[in-house]
């Protein structure tokens, strides 16, 4: 099966055709609203810029992936408030002139992006937003969500990838997940990865992807046999054909699989599906009776609350597994369900802010992220110095005067920048059990601005600046 199939179109993004999100603005927190209202009012519509970024990596973490932007870019541009908005607005506390001022509130502003399927490392910002300031302020309650749940499954997924080899990967999360908004996120992200599939149907329409099932355990068990069920099966489903073969005994639903394929001639695009047992075991089993059946070209499909950590321990035993289905522990990143991410101001009116709360510092000004191949360190470095010699810039605009620019949202493209940091990556940072992730270093301008704000306020700090300045 051709597992770029469908993923090289661009995405059409929107509500609800392209990206995930549906709720309405009210789907925010309280202090967005009245900070946004305060700032209208006392006439602070200066350009403001916010950044976020994620302090820290979740343990057994050495990169994040970055995800999303078609969610976050259709929220951006459709931005505004109905008037059932407005009117339930004036019925909990604001006044008329407050509601009437949101009422007229668009997104103008710019964005710069990090690239779907990019890695990045602690501190390095998934977005930078400059608008003004009510304008800024209040997204930032939806791009927190959306771009860090999305980030956390993107990043376990690439994990699976990593684990898996040459094991073909399906997404099984949707039943799983923390909602069907969830769930379309999972199959979107996953795919980014690698993963080959989704069982996620309207996944499948909507973003381009392959749909793939078996069938359950409750069909076979409403048949009189095994044997009935696996016939019936073959006989009204079009298309490839997977034979779920351990509702009873492995050994004998295995056994009846052979008998069906025999007895309908079938030949292509066939399968079993192991989804209970010692899989390892059970599958080398499989593999000795189909091929001294004859018939070599019957693929092994596994599942069953797989990990990532399951999948490198069947790979490292050379299980004969063709491919596997993974749900539960990749939709709501199971072990990692969390990012310790951070929205935060660091510019008004063209004056740099940071924030010096004790473990919770951040950097002032617009930023850049400059990649120097993973051979050396990124350097964190202020907007618009120049580059350090043969680095790339990381952040990219993705959107100026609240209309999204010609950036390539397709999960293709999305996915073969993940596949080039992957190999790029060192090692350590790819190990799934201890990894040691790379840390960014700040330019020395960035440095100094950071240390004349913290000395500003309560003394100098020292840094990690880059010594080639």
């Amino acid at each position: 099966m051709a597992a770029d199939e469908g993923l090289c179109a661009p995405v059409t993004v929107g509500t609800p055709p392209g990206g995930t999100t549906t709720a309405g603005e009210l789907a925010t927190d309280l202090y967005e609203l009245t900070m946004a209202a305060s700032y209208l009012r006392r006439g602070m519509t200066e350009p403001a810029t916010f950044s976020l970024f994620a302090r820290r990596l979740p343990a057994r973490r050495g990169f994040l992936v970055a995800a999303v932007l078609a969610d976050a870019l259709s929220y951006l541009e459709r931005l505004s408030f109905s008037e059932e908005d407005l009117a339930w607005l004036t019925g909990h506390g604001f006044s008329s002139e407050m509601a009437e001022q949101l009422g007229t509130l668009r997104f103008t502003g710019d964005v710069l992006a990090v690239p779907e399927g990019r890695a990045l490392l602690p501190d390095e910002p998934f977005v930078e937003v400059t608008a003004p300031l009510a304008e800024a302020q209040l997204v930032e309650t939806v791009l927190v969500n959306q771009i860090t749940y999305q980030t956390a499954i993107a990043t376990k997924a690439a994990r699976y990838i990593l684990a898996a080899g040459g094991i073909e990967l399906v997404d099984f999360a949707l039943r799983r997940t923390h909602g069907i908004e969830a769930g379309l996120a999972v199959a979107r992200a996953s795919a980014i990865a690698g993963f080959a599939a989704t069982s996620n149907v309207e996944a499948a329409r909507r973003f381009g992807l392959r749909a793939s099932g078996t069938m359950a355990h409750s069909y076979v068990e409403a048949f009189p046999s095994e044997e009935d069920a696996l016939m019936a099966f073959v006989e009204d489903r079009p298309g490839p054909v997977t034979f779920l073969v351990d509702t009873y005994d492995t050994k004998s639903g295995g056994e009846a699989a052979i008998r069906v394929t025999r007895c309908l001639g079938l030949s292509e695009d066939l399968a079993i599906r192991l989804d209970s047992g010692d899989l390892d075991r059970l599958a080398r089993l499989a593999r000795r009776r189909l091929d001294a059946a004859g018939f070599p070209q019957v693929r092994i499909f596994v599942s069953g609350g797989l990990d990532e950590y399951d999948l490198e321990r069947l790979r490292h035993a050379h299980a004969p597994i063709d491919a596997a289905g993974v749900g539960t522990r990749i939709g709501v990143s199971s072990d990692a369900p969390s990012l310790d991410s951070a929205y935060k101001l660091v510019a008004y009116a063209g004056r740099p802010v940071c924030k010096l709360s004790e473990g919770k510092t951040t950097l002032p000004g617009p930023k850049q992220v400059y990649r120097r191949g993973f051979r050396r360190p990124d350097v964190l470095a202020t907007r618009h110095e120049p580059p350090p010699e043969g680095a790339e810039a990381l952040l990219v605009p993705v959107m100026r005067r609240g209309r999204r620019t010609d950036v390539d949202l397709s999960i293709g493209v999305a996915r073969r920048r993940l596949e080039g940091d992957l190999q790029a990556l060192p090692a350590e940072a790819l190990d799934l059990h201890d990894p040691k992730p790379q840390q960014p270093v700040l330019s020395v301008r960035l440095a100094r601005l950071a240390d004349s704000l913290a000395a500003e306020h309560t003394g100098s700090a020292q840094r990690l600046v880059d010594p080639t300045g």
